[in-house]
């Protein structure tokens, strides 16, 4: 009979893209796969022959809002409080919609924003797994990757996780209810993100590579990384006529890009505009979510391009500065460009720093302290720097020969066969 997996992810396209990678991978292999996200993605998930379930509207509605926009720039304690309210409503509805997505499934997968799958599994007697997009098991090796930088001692690197145990704290609140109301169960005992109510540790796949970070040595046995869950683009993308002409007209340019981060367009269009000035070679802008304002750029050494998949798109250029997004990150490395990361927040942080570390870009510089001379530096050394470039590449060979996506299988494939219903642990 086959085995149906149900998948619940909230956040931007990094967040979902990893599980359209393994859906398509487990669909080739038997398995009947449902993705539950938000409504942005429908097309992303069906145009791979995946079935998509809604699990609310426009996430990139709620992040490019004003009130997201002062909380990133101005003041996070003044705006948090109503952007938390909002977020419960999100996980509220979605949990609601991921019930009716799981009823006959065999697993479901959750990542952070989804824990409420953890309830449902309970509910219905399957296992649930977590895919995590960066390290966030505790580990007293280095501090939680929002807090990276150098290492705090052993001690305090392990407390830092507590963050996660207040966010759990948050996402709770509308648990307690959801399983009360909808799955007829009591309040949960114990647990967190990565344990069920009884305390026990769920199976945890990392969709990352060791070689970008490696496991530590004090996780659990339940939590493994996989390598990279990587999407193969079927758009068909080429590029068009004008961008190859600007391609050949001149020296190989460097991709810059925000992505799903639509924080501080003007004061970001401004930098790069500096930055150009200071720095005489030529960029490739991606308009993403709104980050930056390309239209303002205009200029010789700009060319502006809408939309298109990275593992196409970076191809045609010598380096990439961005955000730090996991997918982003992994994209370029996978095609061996030197990276500059220009942080903003959650992970970004960890994987500026892991690039810098592995010598294959600049050391990243918080969005908020970028300046132009700062970014035109960092656009002049991986223009120039041969050290990145050789590191990059060889890192580049490395991922691409992973199966990241295979190993995740089976694993899963493992818990399912040593599933116990909780029924028979009881009666054990």
């Amino acid at each position: 009979m086959t085995k149906r997996i149900a998948m619940a992810t909230l956040g931007t396209q990094g967040d979902v893209q990893p599980y359209v990678a393994l859906a398509r991978a487990m669909i080739a292999q038997g398995y009947s796969v449902v993705i539950g996200t938000t409504d942005d993605f429908e097309s992303m998930v069906t145009g791979y022959g995946i079935e998509f379930w809604s699990l609310g509207p426009s996430m990139q509605e709620f992040v490019k809002q004003s009130q997201f926009e002062r909380a990133m720039n101005q003041n996070l304690l003044v705006n948090a409080p109503a952007l938390l309210r909002q977020g419960q409503k999100i996980v509220d509805r979605a949990a609601r919609a991921a019930w009716d997505m799981a009823q006959g499934a065999d697993c479901i997968m959750l990542n952070m924003n989804t824990s409420f799958s953890i309830d449902i599994a309970e509910a219905l007697d399957i296992p649930a797994i977590v895919a995590a997009l960066q390290p966030l098991n505790s580990t007293s090796e280095f501090p939680l990757c929002i807090y990276y930088g150098p290492t705090f001692g052993k001690t305090i690197n392990r407390l830092t996780y507590s963050t996660m145990t207040v966010q759990q704290i948050y996402y709770n609140l509308p648990r307690n209810k959801l399983r009360r109301e909808l799955m007829g169960l009591g309040p949960r005992k114990n647990g967190g993100f990565f344990k069920d109510t009884d305390g026990t540790p769920l199976w945890t796949l990392n969709a990352y590579s060791e070689i970008i970070s490696p496991r530590p040595r004090d996780w659990p046995k339940t939590s493994i990384v996989t390598g990279y869950w990587m999407l193969p683009d079927n758009s068909g993308w080429q590029p068009s006529d004008e961008f190859k002409t600007f391609i050949e007209s001149g020296p190989p340019p460097i991709y810059v890009g925000f992505g799903s981060m639509p924080f501080g367009a003007d004061r970001n269009t401004d930098i790069l505009r500096g930055a150009l000035k200071h720095w005489n070679g030529r960029v490739v802008v991606g308009r993403g979510w709104g980050g930056i304002k390309p239209d303002d750029l205009a200029s010789d050494q700009v060319y502006v391009i809408d939309r298109a998949p990275h593992d196409q798109l970076f191809k045609y250029v010598k380096a990439v500065v961005h955000h730090g997004g996991a997918g982003t990150t992994a994209s370029g490395l996978h095609l061996g460009k030197p990276t500059f990361i220009v942080p903003q927040m959650v992970d970004q942080p960890y994987w500026g720093g892991r690039v810098h570390e592995l010598g294959c870009g600049p050391k990243p510089v918080r969005r908020r302290k970028l300046t132009a001379e700062a970014l035109a530096d960092a656009l002049s050394q991986l223009d120039s720097n041969p050290g990145f470039a050789r590191n990059a590449e060889k890192l580049g060979e490395q991922l691409r020969a992973e199966d990241g996506t295979g190993k995740a299988i089976k694993v899963i494939e493992r818990v399912m066969t040593n599933y116990q219903p909780r029924s028979a642990r009881k009666l054990a």
